[in-house]
């Protein structure tokens, strides 16, 4: 570990003398300064671990020098020693900031662990700060990686509700970043200390998802044995985060209805009304409005979590984004795995702007770290990529069928969704029934073709 650096002001200089050769026999690396003056100056163009100043310097007081290194240097800690000790300049001191106050004669020992507790706490200082900046690379809106003008507005969105109480709801296709929002949100807010909690909610079926929630008592189902707190409770005074809401069975959304609007809700098989502190973000990748209109999910509960929306749009949507992200998993895994690989070739980046991605930024990053573990060269070729993007680029007809002909094929095949949809007035769920697919299915063909609903194709 590098040794502490020590700045010492003291007006004496046999003393001055004296404690740094202590203090550098003691593994230590010394400034020392017989004056205020020059004590600034050395504060002025470097930070030390610590600052010892004497009270009485031949300029000015220590306490001078002691809010010159609060302002310059706020997590440095400063000692301040005197040979005129009382109670009046030890309160004094440690109101104008100082970590400890030292009385001469002073023991070696004393002034030892005074220093080691003062280093320490300025370490622990500092590595909570750099915690703190990792979080905010990694969960903080600095990671979600865009220049597409829609990404930009959804940056604007992210900074205006960050700080509120306000309860966001996040829309978007699996792997657009949803997640990422949500801890970006959090991030930049004022509970950026506290907690974040994230349930999938669906992940759980709905009895275990109702005591994940909002916790259970013991003796309240099959396997409670103790008392146990849920994830609201988890998340107090912090942000919870429900992503799949729209999986919420009915009689989950009548709970989680009364938790929005109030704040209160009972564990499972217990009676005490608990109420929490907690900011709610939400997400979904099915459209919320469309349940609605099916009685699939609550209106009112759309109406409560639907107050601030952020839709992520689909990579596919985001072409001029696809290098800027490519290049930031690049950097990313090439550290990571220890690769020297720099870049992409014209070749290969052409085949990821022309893919589709259906599994949108997740897929990318995957795909990306697979060119870069099974890469030979500095930079990724086309022969690095996975199969399914060689399989959509122009030109590319899958085995026994011209390209012509697979053309050919997708224009019935779109009539045949039209005439479906037309006959059962675009209740996606009664055609999909009649086709005899399911309703994602169907929502996937229905992107693929580029239909809409008919209110909105008579837009276009």
């Amino acid at each position: 570990m590098k040794p502490a650096s020590i700045l010492l002001a003291d007006d004496d200089r046999i003393v001055l003398e004296s404690m740094a050769d202590y203090l550098r026999q003691e593994n230590f690396t010394v400034a020392p300064a017989a004056s205020c003056a020059e004590a600034e100056r050395l504060l002025a163009n470097r930070e030390f671990d610590l600052v010892i100043a004497d009270v009485n310097l031949p300029d000015r007081d220590g306490f001078e020098l002691l809010r010159f290194s609060r302002d310059k240097h706020p997590d440095t800690p400063v000692i301040i020693i005197t040979g005129y000790g009382t109670i009046e300049n030890a309160v004094e001191a440690i109101r104008f900031g100082a970590f400890d106050y030292l009385t001469k004669p002073i023991m070696s020992d004393e002034l030892k662990l005074a220093i080691e507790r003062a280093v320490g706490q300025r370490r622990l200082a500092v590595e909570n700060k750099n915690l703190k900046q990792q979080l905010d690379d990694r969960f903080g809106i600095e990671s979600i990686v865009g220049h597409d003008y829609r990404m930009l507005q959804v940056y604007e969105v992210i900074e205006s509700v960050a700080d509120s109480r306000t309860t966001v709801l996040i829309t978007g296709e699996s792997g657009t970043g949803k997640t990422l929002t949500a801890r970006a949100i959090h991030r930049r807010s004022a509970r950026a200390n506290a907690p974040f909690v994230e349930v999938a909610c669906g992940a759980l079926p709905e009895t275990l998802l109702e005591s994940e929630l909002f916790g259970h008592t013991a003796g309240s189902f099959t396997g409670a044995v103790r008392d146990r707190i849920g994830k609201f409770q988890q998340a107090d005074g912090g942000t919870i985060f429900l992503d799949e809401i729209a999986t919420a069975s009915p009689g989950l959304q009548v709970k989680l209805l009364r938790v929005l609007q109030d704040m209160e809700f009972e564990p499972v098989g217990g009676t005490e009304t608990l109420r929490v502190d907690a900011r709610v973000i939400l997400a979904t990748n099915q459209d919320l409005a469309e349940l609605v209109a099916d009685r699939q999910f609550r209106q009112d509960l759309y109406y409560r979590i639907n107050v601030v929306a952020i839709h992520l749009p689909p990579l596919r949507e985001r072409i001029s984004d696809i290098t800027l992200l490519s290049k930031h998993f690049l950097q990313k895994y090439a550290v990571q795995t220890n690769r020297k690989v720099c870049g992409f070739t014209e070749p290969a980046m052409d085949l990821m702007q022309r893919y589709a991605w259906p599994g949108n930024i997740r897929e990318l990053e995957n795909v990306v770290e697979r060119a870069i573990v099974l890469g030979k060269t500095e930079l990724i070729q086309p022969s690095d990529l996975p199969a399914p993007l060689h399989r959509h680029a122009p030109g590319f007809a899958a085995p026994g069928m011209p390209g012509h002909l697979k053309a050919a094929l997708q224009d019935p095949e779109r009539r045949i969704l039209l005439d479906a949809l037309e006959s059962h007035q675009w209740n996606r769920q009664e055609t999909a029934d009649a086709l005899g697919i399911n309703r994602t299915t169907l929502y996937k063909k229905m992107k693929k073709h580029g239909i809409t609903p008919e209110h909105e194709r008579t837009l276009v």
